[in-house]
């Protein structure tokens, strides 16, 4: 087995499948163009609402200020959360145009600032993003380490990343999730979205997507610092965080520090 944090299950896969980058790319942008008039009914229905909770958990703490990039932001339910605030400027950025349109007629976002891109081509300068946020995204990119280095590019020193992502929950409780996640989720997904083949992906990617422990390296191999990492419910999701160390050069984080 490949033990490089920089390599992942996800790159060359969909699902259960090996495909190429461009053919992963374009699957996935097909399930979330398909799904999108579905995806937050399907959130509330999948994690029982708690979803919610867990991204409420995820903007306490955060910056108070500055400009906020929510990476995968899809319908924009974390970027209202973190508009909250007057004195940030939060920007959603994700590749599929449906689901920000759903996004648009938010009530709760009003202010927010919508933008396509791709997570391993950020539309951003060098050090222009205080904080960048991603939420249930990054297992989507089609080259995670890619992605993780252009947030680290984009980052200001000093900046903060969080991601939220589900990840392994502890053994006892993973008896009674997989077969949930196996078999209800897909099926919901037939129900409520009629696309029960987008779940199964989405299913398949949480379980290719690196561990507490491989995530937090592969942040660490990128040059972030003060990385950690917190369980929820169980470890079925977890909150990463990081910095960009404030005396980073072009070359990388100063060694004199």
């Amino acid at each position: 087995m490949n033990s490089d944090p920089r390599q992942s299950k996800l790159d060359g896969s969909f699902g259960r499948h090996a495909v190429s980058p461009h053919e992963r790319k374009q699957r996935i942008r097909d399930v979330f163009n398909r799904v999108a008039s579905r995806y937050d009914l399907m959130n509330d229905l999948m994690s029982f609402g708690i979803h919610r909770l867990w991204k409420r958990r995820f903007v306490a703490g955060l910056p108070e200020r500055g400009l906020f990039v929510d990476l995968a932001g899809g319908t924009g339910d974390v970027a209202a959360l973190l508009a909250r605030r007057n004195d940030r400027r939060v920007v959603v950025l994700d590749p599929s145009i449906p689901m920000m349109c759903q996004g648009r007629g938010r009530k709760d976002a009003a202010g927010v600032e919508w933008l396509a891109g791709e997570a391993e081509r950020l539309p951003f300068p060098d050090a222009s993003v205080d904080v960048l946020t991603v939420s249930f995204g990054l297992r989507n990119t089609t080259r995670l380490d890619v992605a993780v280095a252009e947030v680290v590019r984009v980052l200001k020193p000093g900046g903060t990343f969080a991601c939220l992502e589900f990840s392994r929950p502890v053994k006892w409780f993973q008896v009674l999730y997989d077969p949930y996640s196996f078999h209800v989720i897909p099926r919901l997904g037939a129900w409520v979205a009629d696309n029960p083949a987008a779940y199964e992906y989405l299913v398949e990617s949480i379980r290719n997507f690196p561990d507490q422990e491989r995530f937090a390296a592969m942040l660490q191999g990128a040059g972030l610092s003060s990385v950690s990492w917190r369980n929820l419910s169980f470890g079925i999701a977890c909150i990463h965080q990081g910095r960009k160390p404030p005396a980073w050069t072009e070359q990388g984080p100063s060694r004199a520090t």
